[in-house]
């Protein structure tokens, strides 16, 4: 049996757009076991996948060589056989991992002086296309064609768990998630979730982070911000009757989920990193300075989010298709 092992991106939403590349590999090589190799923050999301065998968990810290762990975890690497991987990340440090562990066909993009540890190499194609399609061409030989479109991420949800969550953080269906967060930066971040949550008309709960714990705060309602694992927060997002997001990483995850969501675009374009579900709605209003990738409005003026009203996005709830959640059944 092939053995493929998969190094995986470091963010929340980037470990979810390489999710359809999981999917191509289990197409194209069914009998093929798929590891992942991720860091311990983004390995429940790998656990949730159903191509995905078994996830090895990494503890090496943001921007750290680390050299000698990570020579010490190829060598476990190299006695698990594997036949090929395939390094997302564009670092020199994560291209360490396979070629330390002599594993013979080391695919990936060009990246950071990576000549020599990957020899599968593909180039990066003009201009910022969709992430997913992105990651999704490392299914094929560098240069070939991919076939479009691709399929959806998608988390496996336990109805149980769902419901052990509700139970834990005393939350009553139904209930509406908002993410009101983005690790990236305030430019990414819709300023009005606290008048979207007094219009609503539902019981709202706000996840994020611990850093995101006082805008949370202000919304209202239950704030869970820095008090849930990922996994606790994947079981809440799960049983919401709907989501309001920016484009975060907990935005790609209620895609995933399968949960009616409204994204919310200000200075990053929905063209790269779209929620990949026919369940949502997103709004970008892609006024002339958009998008521009920066992590404060560098104008000043912060247009692409102080204009998009709540108006537009109670709107936009009224058109996503709401259907029972996992919490529910109903």
């Amino acid at each position: 049996m092939a053995r493929l092992l998969v190094v995986a991106p470091n963010w929340i939403g980037d470990a979810l757009m390489c999710q359809p590349l999981l999917m191509r590999l289990r197409e194209k090589r069914p009998q093929a076991r798929i590891d992942v190799v991720a860091p311990a923050w983004v390995a429940p999301l790998f656990r949730r996948m159903p191509e995905v065998a078994g996830v090895i968990e990494t503890a090496f810290e943001h921007g750290r060589l680390r050299l000698r762990e990570r020579w010490r975890l190829a060598r476990t690497l190299k006695a698990l056989g594997y036949d090929q991987a395939i390094v997302l990340p564009n670092s020199f440090k994560a291209a360490l991992l396979p070629f330390f562990a002599g594993i013979p066909v080391r695919s990936g993009y060009l990246g950071e002086s990576r000549h020599g540890l990957l020899n599968a190499v593909h180039r990066r194609q003009p201009g910022r296309e969709p992430m997913a399609l992105h990651y999704a061409r490392l299914a094929e030989a560098p240069g070939a064609p991919v076939a479009q479109p691709l399929p959806e991420p998608r988390l496996a949800v336990d109805a149980t768990a769902v419901q052990a969550a509700r139970a834990r953080f005393g939350l009553e269906a139904p209930y509406a998630v908002f993410c009101p967060g983005a690790e990236y930066g305030p430019a990414k971040r819709w300023p009005y979730f606290a008048e979207l949550a007094a219009r609503l008309g539902r019981p709202v709960v706000a996840l994020g982070s611990a850093k995101e714990r006082e805008r949370c705060a202000a919304i209202g309602g239950r704030n869970l911000a820095g008090e849930t694992t990922l996994e606790e927060a994947l079981d809440v997002l799960a049983g919401a009757e709907v989501v309001v997001s920016n484009d975060s990483g907990l935005m790609h995850a209620a895609a995933a989920l399968g949960r009616p969501l409204v994204a919310l675009f200000g200075s990053s374009s929905p063209r790269h990193t779209p929620p990949l579900s026919a369940q949502a709605r997103v709004l970008w209003l892609g006024i002339e300075c958009s998008p521009c990738y920066a992590r404060e409005c560098p104008l000043g003026h912060f247009r692409c989010m102080r204009e998009l009203s709540v108006d537009q996005v109670l709107a936009a709830v009224g058109t996503v298709p709401i259907f029972p959640s996992a919490a529910t059944g109903k």
